[in-house]
C-alpha cells in the first residue's frame, strides 16, 4: 500500500501542542515529499528558541509517520528563520560583532596568483547572469561533497547580494579573537563564510571596487579555513571586480559555469566562459539548471526553459556537461528554510549527489 501526502498530514495533525493546535494547523510543515516508501519534510519553527523546544516533537513525528503502512524511511529536518543581526538563531552564538573592520583597500601582493593555505582545491561556481540558480547550486554542491566525506568550505563571494547565510541556515556573527583573523561557521558539514554574516541583512554595501576587493581578500586569507579538500566559491553574476581579483590573486583549480537552457541565459554564460579563458582558469564543465520540471501530481515532464542548450554549448566548447539539474519546488523551499535539498533524499538530492560523486571520482573535488 502506497503512502500518500494526505496520510502523512493526518498523522502530523495527531501531534498536539499544549494549546490544542498541531504542526499542520500552525503551518510549520514545509517541503513535504513522498517518494515511494520514503517520506521527508521540514519543520520550520518561528524562532530559534521554538526550534530547540521542538526537537522532541521532531523525534515523535518521525516515529509517528514511520508507523504508517508503506513507509520505510522518514527524514525530518528542523529549521528556524535566519535571525536579524545581533540576535541569536538556531546554532548561533551570542551575536556579538567581530572586532575587525570589513572592507578597505587590498594589500599589495607580489608573485602572481597564490594558493590559500590549507586548501587543496578551489572551485568557483559562476554564471553570466543572475537568476539561474548559481547560489543554489553552490550550497547544494558543498553539502553533497561533504556527504561524500570531503572536507568542504563554502565562501559566499557575492558581496553585494550574499544569500548563503539564508540558504545554509546560519546567522551567528563569526568570531574574531585577535581582531585580524575570522573564525568561520559550520553548517550541514560545511565550513562557510559570507559578508552577509558581518553586516545586518538589510544593510546595503555601497562600495566601489577597492573596498570590495579588500573585503574579498579578507574573506579568503583572513578566515581560519583549516584543512580543506575543496573550497567552493559562490561568485556574483557577471564578469566584474570579484572575478578579476580572484583570477589575478588566487590559484583556482577550475570554474563551473551554471546556466539555464534558454538562449538569453546562454549568451551571458558564454561571456563568463570567455572571461575565465582570459584569466587562464580551466573550465571544469557546464551545468544546465532548471532543466526539467516534473509535475508532482501527475508526473508529466516539461521543459519550461527549453532543453539541451547547455549540452550543445558544452559539446561545442569541448568541455563536460556535468549535470542537468531539475526545476523543483523542494529545492526552493529547502533553501529558504536553511536546509539545502542535498541534506535529504529524493530526486533533487540524488542529482546533486551524482554531481558531487562525479567531481570526486574525477579528482576535481
Amino acid at each position: 500500500m502506497a503512502v500518500t501526502r494526505e496520510a502523512v498530514l493526518e498523522a502530523l495533525k495527531a501531534l498536539s501542542f499544549p494549546d490544542g493546535s498541531n504542526p499542520v494547523s500552525r503551518d510549520l510543515v514545509r517541503a513535504l515529499t513522498v517518494d515511494g516508501a520514503n517520506v521527508r519534510f521540514v519543520f520550520e519553527a518561528p524562532s530559534a528558541e521554538a526550534a530547540r523546544a521542538m526537537e522532541a516533537l521532531r523525534d515523535i513525528a518521525e516515529k509517528q509517520v514511520a508507523q504508517l503502512p508503506g513507509v520505510e524511511k522518514v527524514t525530518v529536518a528542523l529549521t528556524a528563520p535566519t535571525a536579524p543581526a545581533g540576535q541569536s538563531a538556531a546554532g548561533a552564538g551570542t551575536g556579538a560583532p567581530p572586532k575587525l573592520r570589513v572592507g578597505g583597500h587590498p594589500t599589495p601582493q607580489e608573485g602572481g596568483p597564490q594558493a590559500v593555505p590549507g586548501v587543496d582545491r578551489i572551485l568557483v561556481v559562476a554564471s553570466g547572469k543572475g537568476g539561474v540558480g548559481k547560489s543554489t547550486v553552490s550550497a547544494n554542491l558543498a553539502v553533497a561533497l561533504a556527504r561524500q566525506g570531503r572536507r568542504v568550505g563554502l565562501l559566499d563571494a557575492d558581496i553585494y547580494g550574499p544569500s548563503q547565510p539564508r540558504m545554509m541556515g546560519v546567522s551567528a556573527r563569526p568570531d574574531s579573537p585577535d581582531g585580524e583573523t575570522i573564525v568561520p561557521l559550520k553548517a550541514h558539514g560545511v565550513t562557510m563564510m559570507s559578508i552577509g554574516l558581518m553586516v545586518a541583512p538589510e544593510t546595503a554595501l555601497v562600495w566601489r571596487g577597492p573596498m570590495l576587493m579588500g573585503a574579498l581578500q579578507q574573506l579568503l586569507n583572513k578566515v581560519q579555513w583549516g584543512r580543506l579538500d575543496v573550497l567552493i566559491i559562490d561568485l556574483p553574476p557577471g564578469t566584474g571586480d570579484v572575478q578579476l581579483t580572484l583570477g589575478q590573486r588566487t590559484i583556482m583549480t577550475g570554474a563551473i559555469v551554471v546556466s539555464t537552457p534558454q538562449d538569453v541565459a546562454l549568451l551571458d554564460a558564454r561571456k563568463a566562459i570567455d572571461m575565465f579563458d582570459k584569466l587562464k582558469t580551466p573550465i571544469l564543465g557546464l551545468i544546465e539548471n532548471m532543466s526539467t520540471y516534473v509535475c508532482p501530481n501527475c508526473g508529466h515532464e516539461e521543459h519550461l526553459f527549453g532543453h539541451g542548450g547547455v549540452a550543445a554549448e558544452a559539446k561545442k566548447m569541448g568541455v563536460p556537461l556535468l549535470a542537468e539539474l531539475p526545476l523543483s519546488l523542494d529545492v526552493r523551499i529547502a533553501g529558504d528554510a536553511g536546509a539545502p535539498v542535498a541534506t535529504g533524499e529524493g530526486p533533487a538530492a540524488d542529482a546533486y549527489m551524482t554531481l558531487a560523486k562525479r567531481l570526486v571520482d574525477e579528482g576535481k573535488a
